[in-house]
């Protein structure tokens, strides 16, 4: 029997077990189903009790049940897009219908930058009615829904963009990062391997797959779920910046909440330890970015105040700042 078997069967009986305590199933027939769970993990030499066992088959911090609504999600949204659009109405955009897709792609993409989410989607959404045949706008509207926190939306549209343009580097970059985001780390590898065929020196693809791999091959999902690679990396294709310290703001959010915090901010192990925070570190020193950041004199007194009062500048500060805002889009991730 194989190991994914196992993890099946194992997800089912978890399942079960949780619809048995959280009164799902009637009183009546909760022994029955005790009963059924003991046979099915007899059958296939699953022990939930055994923690070792669990650790190594678990698909945890998914669930069966998750994992089958983002099945019936995708199937119901990819039906939604196909008959949103009919053939008969899929002809050639012309050069005006061309030209107002950009004009709206560009609004989507400073929407983006003014972390309006929602009115980015539906701008890119009005750019693909008048040309479907982009793949950009595609990609655009997945890192929309991604910073939106709808990944299975995200990962649609990036597979739209790759069917468009299968050598389009950024929607298998768009596609690792949402996978990775609802946690099927091996799809996430599996986009970003794709990807890094056929751009093999892109730095951020590499990081995600480094992490993908190493999720997927975790014995222990559940603990030590690492960020996801931001899907707005930098790009030298891109031109126009947006996230930048909006995505910095949001990754500290993230990491935030643990022990050896300081002001709502993570502790350096974290930040350490977080993929998404060394990627941003590379792209930095890669292009010069640490070094205007040092030498910038608002993040100068910030290090003051934290050497001579122990406090770091709230998040709010930090976002509001128009000078850290103009150094994240130096170096921060954009739109086409």
């Amino acid at each position: 029997m194989s190991e994914k078997q196992q993890r099946l069967v194992l997800s089912i009986i978890e399942f079960l077990n949780q619809s048995i305590n959280d009164g799902t199933i009637p009183e009546e027939d909760k022994e029955s189903l005790e009963v059924a769970v003991q046979c099915i993990g007899e059958a296939f030499g699953i022990d939930p009790t055994d923690q070792e066992q669990a650790n190594r088959l678990s698909v945890k911090p998914a669930t069966l049940q998750n994992i089958f609504d983002v099945f019936l999600k995708t199937k119901d949204k990819m039906s939604s897009t196909a008959q949103a659009v009919p053939d008969t109405a899929r002809a050639i955009p012309s050069a005006e219908d061309k030209a107002a897709a950009e004009r709206l792609k560009q609004q989507g993409n400073a929407y983006m930058s003014g972390k309006q989410y929602d009115k980015a989607t539906d701008a890119y959404t009005e750019a693909i009615k008048l040309d479907h045949s982009n793949p950009v706008f595609y990609s655009n509207r997945a890192a929309a829904h991604s910073s939106n926190g709808d990944h299975l939306s995200a990962a649609v549209d990036a597979e739209k963009s790759i069917e468009l343009d299968p050598m389009f580097v950024k929607g298998y970059s768009r596609l690792g990062h949402a996978r990775y985001s609802i946690g099927d780390y091996a799809a996430a590898a599996t986009a970003y391997r794709r990807g890094l065929e056929l751009e093999p020196n892109n730095a951020a693809m590499k990081t995600g797959l480094r992490n993908s791999e190493a999720q997927a091959q975790s014995a222990d999902v559940a603990e030590n779920v690492a960020a996801p690679p931001s899907a707005t990396s930098a790009d030298p294709r891109t031109d126009t910046g947006v996230s930048g310290l909006g995505g910095l703001a949001d990754t500290l959010r993230n990491l935030g909440g643990g022990g050896g915090s300081v002001g709502g901010l993570p502790d350096l192990a974290s930040i350490m330890n977080n993929p998404a925070m060394m990627q941003m570190a590379q792209q930095m020193m890669a292009n010069g970015g640490l070094e205007r950041l040092m030498s910038n004199p608002t993040v100068s007194n910030m290090m003051d105040r934290l050497n001579s009062e122990g406090n770091l500048p709230s998040m709010q500060e930090l976002m509001e700042n128009p000078d850290l805002r103009e150094l994240a889009s130096q170096f921060g991730a954009g739109q086409r």
